[in-house]
């Protein structure tokens, strides 16, 4: 029984009470948002050693982390050290975007080491084993989404939403698809004049989802990959096709999130977090970033965050980083711990502004601190307690006039008393 199917029939999961415990929240107020598709816990029943995360209204914004090996840039133990990196900068959840190398051995060993939720994209995988996108079967796919589901894969993005109606709105768009998974498609559909095979299978795909408790993350395979195209008939599209596939997925107790979109400007964001909330009944919304500008190369994890705090703000429960390698080339493990990072805070402004008196907390604590000029107290409560350690060794390794702090007012600091 998936977590969903147990919540709709009053029972608490061992998963729920320790989301419950975490999140600070009544464990029978957690199950009933789990029941009515408003809360998600990505729990596969094969990942053994997991410490579940709750994801959806009323919680915490979580953030995840993308790794993954590319066709030119393959190695195991680097992408292991990214898993690593992730993890220790916070990162509630990774997804591993593998095209590259043995992607079996790869997820088997990342799945081994996280004890965090993790999450694939099958159609990568189900590409490479058929000899490009254009040979791609439903039997093949459901062959890979079962694997992944053995390994213990805890969500998965399904681009179910990407139809053969939506082809001709794509003629509009400066970038017609950036989405791997939604270029997949579409090529295929425009090769084999062809409804796509994940929609029309979509049932065989949750029967599968049900049997592990895969939570089903719906991709946003025509996702707006520049602001020209933010918002448009093609995207909008897709979402009113992901509301009909939510339901779904309730209907048969299989739990599931929606994905949104990735270039949207920031007088945008508002409206597209409302719009998914109604048209798919307030599943918990997973957006990548989103950016709210296309010219912040090398920058991209700052201007993830920004976009990422305002669609926390609005409701997003879940944001995807991307890192200062963004559109340039794969991260390698200092890009991932600085987007995770940066998207931290951006969860955590979100939470703030969604009232979260936990977080306010946190923030009262170090003020506290501050006022005291407890230069530990501040580094525990800090989003990146070694960072602040490091800086700060620095600076009095460099001013040896100071045994603590900084260098910046000294004698005039407003707190010394």
């Amino acid at each position: 029984m998936t977590q969903l199917e147990k919540a709709a029939n009053n029972e608490i999961t061992k998963e729920m009470k320790y989301v419950a415990e975490q999140e600070e929240i009544d464990a029978n107020l957690l199950r009933k948002r789990v029941a009515e598709g408003l809360a998600v816990i990505p729990a596969n029943i094969n990942h053994k050693h997991l410490k579940p995360v709750g994801i959806g209204y009323g919680l915490k914004t979580k953030v995840n982390a993308n790794i993954g090996t590319s066709p030119i840039k393959s190695n195991l133990e680097t992408e292991l050290e990214k898993l690593s990196a992730a993890i220790s900068a916070g990162a509630d959840t990774v997804m591993d975007l593998s095209l590259g190398g043995n992607v079996d051995e790869i997820r088997k060993r990342l799945m081994e080491k996280s004890a965090v939720p993790v999450g694939t994209v099958p159609i990568y995988q189900a590409v490479i084993e058929a000899g490009g996108p254009e040979n791609l079967t439903l039997d093949k796919y459901l062959e890979v989404f079962e694997k992944h589901a053995r390994d213990g894969v805890d969500f998965a993005t399904v681009h179910a939403g990407v139809t053969k109606e939506a082809i001709s709105l794509l003629e509009k768009r400066v970038m017609p698809t950036v989405s791997r998974g939604g270029t997949f498609l579409v090529n295929w559909m425009r090769k084999h004049n062809k409804q796509s095979f994940l929609y029309e299978g979509f049932d065989e795909i949750l029967k599968i989802a049900k049997k592990y408790d895969v939570t089903i993350s719906l991709g946003d395979g025509l996702r707006p990959g520049c602001i020209e195209d933010a918002t448009d008939e093609a995207q909008l599209h897709e979402l009113k096709v992901l509301g009909e596939l939510a339901a779904r997925c309730r209907e048969k107790q299989v739990q599931v999130m929606i994905e949104g979109p990735g270039h949207i400007p920031l007088n945008e964001i508002e409206k597209n977090v409302r719009l998914e909330k109604e048209i798919c009944k307030n599943a918990p919304f997973y957006v990548l970033g989103p950016l709210p500008t296309d010219i912040a190369a090398g920058y991209d994890h700052v201007t993830c965050a920004i976009g990422g705090a305002l669609a926390g703000m609005h409701g997003a429960d879940f944001l995807c980083y991307v890192t200062p390698k963004e559109h340039i080339s794969l991260p390698d493990v200092s890009d991932v711990r600085d987007g995770v990072i940066v998207m931290r805070i951006a969860a955590h402004i979100a939470d703030i502004a969604k009232g979260r008196q936990s977080s306010k907390q946190r923030d009262k604590l170090m003020s506290e601190a501050r006022s005291r000029l407890d230069w530990e107290a501040m580094a525990d409560y800090s989003l990146d307690p070694v960072n602040f350690r490091k800086l700060l060794k620095e600076e009095c390794k460099s001013n040896p006039e100071i045994s603590e702090g900084c260098s910046m007012c000294g004698k005039y600091c407003t707190e010394k008393k």
